[in-house]
């Protein structure tokens, strides 16, 4: 099949096309998947890029609990919608890597669940930040010792917190409100969304491969499997049920049945359709394959990654934010605090509608984000080097 009418259905299917303008949040996310949440801006260009969702309106439905900061898939946060809350966290249960680092530093489930009924009475009182559970529980936090902070386990707190998470006893609210600075208080779940959730976890990761092949089919069981981080045996019997379809014959992508005569009528839109999307966007991370959104002349492209150049096509993970139209991969941009602009590079011709939907981002961010870190650890200091690699490229 044609790559760029390939490139275009999945910006189709992930809502790229202008068609989900006016949704909300949770139906946004309901169409495209859930939004990485990485302590970046992922979750608001995510929305904003798909729907024009201003800031105020997706934090005001995170304060109302119609969309939510996850553990959920590989025991990865995400922001889920209302209807997929329990399923989010039923896949993620098996994924908390502190309660198993917690095991091997010699915590005991005897040690951890009196932790987790001392959380849950303090938080019957009111929500808490971890310095006021630490106060609240006492002694029955207890510090790991210089051992357990090499391992990134400081206390027994975070493993009783992830454990309380992960089957939907209590839940995080950002302290401000937002969903780019990870800074949260906790708070008691109820009712439980697990409760009545009647999957099995073999049904629940079937439910998981159906949510990702409409999401971003076709594509191949080892990308579920990547997405799932499901064994090679357990994605394929996730899969199984799906009766899934070869793209054509031969071919490793697989669609839903009646998805792929949707795809033979697709017609790709005649004219671009700039956006600009994180870097952990989930048309380029659900498949985690940046050469099928690459024209063939950009392969060998190189780009600034951390100290060196490498080129596009070799790379796993994209070093910056995207600009995409259709599909296919145009661009990469950061945003620059000092100049409080954009710096971007473009790979296709900076034509106008390029150069508005740059400006359209760039007085989103501004206006209402402020920044545009790619994940927790970033900042102007340590991206300074990538804005400038990429104002170099440009030639500005």
């Amino acid at each position: 099949m044609d790559q760029s009418k390939l490139r275009a259905w999945w910006a189709y299917r992930q809502g790229l096309d202008g068609s989900l303008a006016g949704k909300s949040a949770a139906e946004v996310l309901g169409r495209i998947g859930w939004a990485r949440s990485i302590g970046g801006v992922g979750p608001y260009l995510t929305l904003f890029s798909r729907a024009g969702l201003s800031r105020e309106s997706v934090d005001a439905d995170v304060a109302k609990n119609l969309i939510c900061e996850l553990p959920s898939a590989r025991g990865c946060t995400y922001v889920l919608p209302a209807s997929d809350f329990a399923l989010g966290l039923a896949v993620g249960q098996t994924f908390n890597s502190d309660l198993k680092t917690a095991e091997k530093l010699g915590v005991t489930e005897k040690e951890i669940d009196k932790l987790c009924t001392a959380i849950i009475g303090a938080l019957q009182k009111t929500p808490l930040d971890t310095e006021g559970l630490r106060e609240a529980v006492g002694n029955a936090v207890r510090h790991l010792g210089p051992e357990g902070q090499k391992k990134g386990t400081v206390t027994t707190l975070p493993v009783a917190l992830g454990k309380l998470q992960a089957a939907g006893e209590i839940r995080r609210i950002p302290m401000n409100g937002r969903l780019d600075q990870q800074r949260y208080k906790y708070m008691v779940w109820r009712p439980n969304p697990l409760r009545g959730f009647k999957l099995s976890m073999e049904e629940a990761y079937t439910e998981l491969a159906r949510r990702f092949f409409s999401w971003i089919g076709p594509a191949s069981v080892a990308e579920f499997q990547w997405f799932s981080a499901l064994g090679v045996k357990a994605a394929k019997a996730a899969v199984e049920p799906l009766e899934l379809e070869p793209l054509e014959a031969g071919s490793d992508r697989l669609m839903l049945p009646g998805d792929r005569a949707k795809l033979e009528a697709f017609k790709p839109p005649k004219d671009p359709r700039y956006e600009l999307v994180a870097v952990a966007d989930s048309i380029l991370l659900l498949r985690r394959d940046i050469k099928s959104l690459l024209d063939p002349q950009d392969l060998e492209r190189h780009v600034f990654v951390e100290k060196d150049s490498k080129p596009l096509g070799e790379l796993a993970d994209l070093p910056s934010h995207a600009i995409v139209d259709r599909g296919r991969l145009v661009g990469l941009w950061e945003y620059d605090t000092a100049a409080n602009s954009i710096a971007w590079t473009p790979f296709a011709k900076k034509d106008k509608a390029m150069q508005e939907a740059v400006a359209r981002t760039e007085q989103y961010v501004r206006q209402q984000l402020g920044d545009a870190r790619s994940f927790s650890l970033d900042s102007p200091k340590s991206r300074a080097p990538r804005v400038a690699a990429l104002r170099k490229a440009a030639g500005s």
